[in-house]
């Protein structure tokens, strides 16, 4: 395919960018240095850029008027130590790239190759912030930028995500929910301190918490239908102040998952419920929920032409069914406004384990940086093209 040939030629441009995005990992909401280097990139190419866009990050466009499509890559890393040794590795202690970098890259290499033949209508090239947390409000970058407004007015928008545990030259998509839904629940479990020689004078924080925990522990298998996929993981557990003093207060906090939006309802209800068992037996609870991203759910449509393409650009054999993920994903703010189509780039090494994602030893086959850039330009234009002919 021609956009993969282009691609191809310009594969060790494509190394430098992500090395140069990797070698200074920043943070969500703080990638200055990165929507900078993104900025002048883009601006080389000729194109407008906006920037400012839910705080640090930032928009190019590429033609006008409609149909309009929406390819988006996320610039921010994480707070981890990198353990690869390589002439790249990160010189900022505590903080790599971990799949952004290389997404960086691809849309880069993406807007590149549609500059030099544009297609009919208008592409826009989102460098979003914050896809790997929240602010102090609790939004990601992607609810920021749909808040924005920036999603209000496509046809449709596009993301890639690179993943090891599929082989470079690979690319896997599936139509319906791909990702999970994550909310947060934060909880406290109330009692009555007293003297540990004395338990009868208080009533006992952590006695009670286990009740809760109990009840927490039994929603998925017994609250939740058997045909529903569903996450409830208590993640910390705090109480007590000494050993000889029985506990009033017990915090904990966890997570929660779901694909079906009436699933994700029940869960929380249940959730609320479970915190009730410490009434029940004569204490008190405090429950706040934090709802983070909804499930990404595909088009079909938007499916079906990424299979196409891919069929193109890298073999029918090489694209694959995507498996579901009980990950959380921010593009699902974007696909809520706008027909949506999240799938999957392999980047694994050959006769290698893979290198899982949000890991300090997590990096790229660079060989598929060319097809993901070329994956992207390609369902883009060929979207538009088809949608300017009508069909």
């Amino acid at each position: 395919m021609e956009m993969l040939e282009r691609s191809k030629a310009m594969a060790s441009r494509l190394s430098d960018i992500r090395r140069a995005v990797h070698r200074y990992p920043e943070l969500g909401f703080q990638e200055f240095h990165t929507a900078e280097m993104v900025g002048s990139y883009l601006r080389e190419l000729g194109l407008p850029v906006h920037t400012g866009v839910a705080k640090t990050g930032l928009i190019a466009y590429l033609g006008e008027g409609r149909p309009t499509v929406m390819l988006r890559a996320d610039m921010d890393a994480l707070q981890m130590q990198e353990e690869n040794d390589v002439p790249y590795a990160s010189e900022r202690p505590g903080l790599m790239h971990a799949c952004g970098d290389a997404h960086v890259a691809c849309l880069l290499g993406a807007a590149t190759i549609l500059s030099q033949n544009p297609p009919p209508g208008q592409v826009q090239f989102l460098f979003q912030p914050s896809e790997e947390g929240a602010d102090e409000e609790g939004k990601h970058g992607a609810r920021r930028v749909m808040e924005e407004g920036y999603v209000e007015d496509l046809d449709a928008v596009f993301a890639l995500h690179v993943f090891s545990d599929l082989p470079a030259g690979v690319v896997a998509v599936r139509a319906g929910p791909v990702s999970s839904a994550s909310d947060r629940f934060r909880g406290a479990v109330v009692g009555k301190a007293c003297h540990g020689a004395r338990p009868e004078e208080g009533l006992d924080a952590i006695v009670l918490a286990g009740s809760v925990i109990d009840a927490l522990n039994h929603i998925v298998s017994r609250r939740v239908a058997a045909q529903d996929c569903a996450v409830l993981t208590i993640g910390t557990i705090h109480g007590g102040t000494r050993h000889n003093i029985v506990a009033g207060r017990v915090e904990m906090t966890g997570t929660l998952r779901s694909y079906s939006p009436a699933t994700r309802e029940n869960l929380i209800a249940e959730v609320e419920r479970g915190f009730r068992v410490a009434e029940t037996l004569g204490g008190a609870y405090e429950l706040h929920v934090d709802r983070g991203c909804a499930s990404v759910v595909n088009d079909p449509n938007l499916v079906e032409l990424v299979r196409e393409v891919g069929a193109r650009v890298v073999g029918a054999d090489n694209v694959l069914e995507a498996e579901q993920m009980m990950g959380s994903e921010d593009f699902s703010f974007l696909a809520t406004k706008a027909p949506g189509c999240f799938f999957r780039l392999g980047v694994g090494f050959p006769g290698e384990p893979p290198r899982i994602a949000h890991n300090s030893r997590f990096d790229v086959n660079e060989e598929a940086l060319p097809i993901g850039a070329a994956m992207l330009a390609a369902v883009a234009d060929e979207f538009l093209r088809r949608r300017a002919a009508g069909v």
